[in-house]
Order: C-alpha cells, then sequence, then structure tokens
C-alpha cells in the first residue's frame, strides 16, 4: 500500500531522491572513475560533536541520534526518529531507563551469532522488539580472537601488521557491496526505516563499520551533503577513543599482546574503508545511486517514503 503524504512534501522527496540518485557531485565522482575523488574532511565537523546528538551511557559508548543534520535544501533530519550504537549487551538498569525514555519499538541487531554468543544477547527497554540481522563481518571478528588468543607476539604481527589488519578492514567493506545476504539486511533495515512510524534503533558490536555505512547510506538518501556524513561516520573514532585504548592497555597488562597497537586498524573507521565500499559501488553499479536501486532494490516510493519520515 502506498503512503500518503502532502503533495509539496512528495515533490520535495523526488527533487532530493532524483538528485541523490544522480546529480550530487560527491556521488557522480564515483560514478565516473576518472574523476576526482571528492574532498574528504580531515577532521570531523564540530555537527557530528552535537552534544544533543550523543546518548552517553555506561555500558555502551557509540549510542548517537542519527537526526539533526541539515539536508541540501535547508531542512533538517528529524531528531528522536532513528538511532545508531554499539552493542548493547553490556547495558546497565540505569541505561535501559534511558533508553526506555526514546521510545523505541524495533532494535536491528547487525551482530552475527558468533559475536552474539561471545558478547551476549542484548539488553532492551520494555516495548522494544528485537530483530536479528546479522550482516557478515568477513571473519573479523573470529581473526581478532585468533590474533589475541594466541599470545604470540610473531603470530599476531604476521596476521595484523604492515597493513594487513587495515586491508582486512577494507575486504570487510567491499563485502557491504559484493555480498548479496548483506546486501539484502541493508535493503531491509533502510525499508523498515521508511515504513516504521515509530522510533527504531540498529546496531552492531563496534557501532561503527556495519552500522556506519548504513547511517551513511540514510544520511545521503534523505539529502545529507557527502560532508556530513562523512563526518557522522568518522565521529565513532571519538566516541570510541577512550574505551578502545583502555581494551589496547588491558591487553598489553594482561600478557595478551605485546603491541597490542596492531589492532588500532581495526579498531578505527578509516575514509579509506569508507572510500573503498563506494569505488566498489562505482565499479559493479556505476556509483552508489545505481547501488541503492539496483544492488538493494529499492524503489521510488520507499525513497519518498524515507525523506518523509526523516526530513521536516
Amino acid at each position: 500500500m502506498r503512503v500518503s503524504v502532502p503533495r509539496t512534501r512528495t515533490a520535495a522527496g523526488l527533487a532530493i531522491s532524483s538528485l541523490v540518485l544522480g546529480a550530487l557531485p560527491a556521488w557522480a565522482a564515483h560514478a565516473e572513475p576518472a574523476s576526482p575523488r571528492p574532498s574528504r574532511p580531515a577532521a570531523v565537523s564540530a555537527a557530528a560533536y552535537d552534544s544533543a546528538r550523543h546518548i552517553p551511557l555506561q555500558g555502551a559508548v557509540n549510542v548517537r541520534d542519527v537526526g539533526g543534520y541539515r539536508t541540501y535544501d535547508g531542512e533538517h533530519v528529524r531528531r528522536g526518529q532513528v538511532f545508531r550504537a554499539d552493542a548493547l549487551s553490556k547495558l546497565t538498569d540505569a541505561d535501559l531507563a534511558t533508553l526506555s525514555g526514546l521510545g523505541l519499538k524495533q532494535v536491528i541487531d547487525f551482530r552475527v551469532p558468533a559475536e552474539v554468543r561471545y558478547d551476549g544477547p542484548d539488553r532492551l527497554p520494555g516495548g522494544a522488539t528485537p530483530v536479528p540481522r546479522p550482516v557478515t563481518d568477513n571473519g573479523l571478528f573470529t581473526r581478532l580472537l585468533t590474533a589475541i588468543g594466541s599470545k604470540d607476539p610473531v603470530k599476531q604481527e604476521e596476521m595484523l601488521g604492515d597493513g594487513r589488519a587495515a586491508a582486512f578492514m577494507r575486504d570487510v567493506y567491499r563485502t557491504f557491496v559484493t555480498d548479496a545476504a548483506n546486501r539484502a539486511q541493508f535493503a531491509a533495515t533502510l525499508r523498515d526505516i521508511a515504513d516504521s512510524r515509530a522510533p527504531l534503533l540498529y546496531h552492531c558490536t563496534a557501532g561503527k563499520d556495519r552500522t556506519g555505512w548504513t547511517t551513511y547510506l540514510l544520511l545521503r538518501l534523505v539529502g545529507v551533503p557527502d560532508r556530513a556524513a562523512v563526518g557522522d561516520y568518522l565521529a565513532s573514532n571519538t566516541y570510541r577513543s577512550a574505551h578502545d585504548a583502555k581494551v589496547r592497555e588491558a591487553l598489553k597488562q594482561g600478557g595478551l599482546m605485546r603491541n597490542p597497537e596492531l589492532i588500532i586498524p581495526l579498531q578505527e573507521v578509516r575514509t579509506d574503508y569508507l572510500d573503498t565500499a563506494l569505488d566498489e559501488a562505482a565499479r559493479r553499479y556505476g556509483g552508489l545511486g545505481g547501488y541503492l536501486t539496483k544492488g538493494l532494490g529499492l524503489d521510488a516510493d520507499t525513497l519518498v517514503k524515507l525523506r518523509h519520515r526523516m526530513v521536516g
């Protein structure tokens, strides 16, 4: 059934969708391999650190409202509708009280079964329905546990050193485009956002890669400029930095890793990871617009509903 929206809103949505799918300079650059890559922010914009967007919790560090960003036509992404997060398995009772105030009705979990078994299932506030929607990490979680569990500095260097950890992350991002099951999960999530009438949250383990890619897609789809969408993506490094540094120190103090800095490329998000997925989308689908319409199968109705749902 088609959603009924005001004529002016529908027209605005179609206009933004046509821009997104065919005329935005950042996307056009990826559709044409010979064109220069759009400039990336050297640092995250202040908008990505909006205190009203970040939700401080004790058991999770990267929980954020996706709203608040300005679109190309001067409107804003609505706050309080869609949230992104890292794993919710370690939430405290106080955290649950905080999340209960968001009115969440659906929580989508991108973690694969091995991650859920290791970290535990989500702790959710009342009224929030869990939706398992695993997106493969291309073996990242298992690889990390294997390297750390070996306690062998030589093996760890062989697995993660000399650029291998960063190369592995780029391979993970390629699967966001090449793997049909992954594409289906991202598409289902964007359709859920378009169709939902209540606040929704999605997350993975660190809330930075699978969650970061989903958020980048969503923001670009509703008309947020590339620079702001990339800034939101990179903000994970700020929100996770203190926690990740403690993890590295614990690994060193516990005798598990002589050089825990080997895992930094696995802990961080980097623009070249994001660009790897975008380049793959250009190679296979002619650009991000083609990835969204052909790879994810999003139709015009879904694009209009996303705009109507998220922007105002």
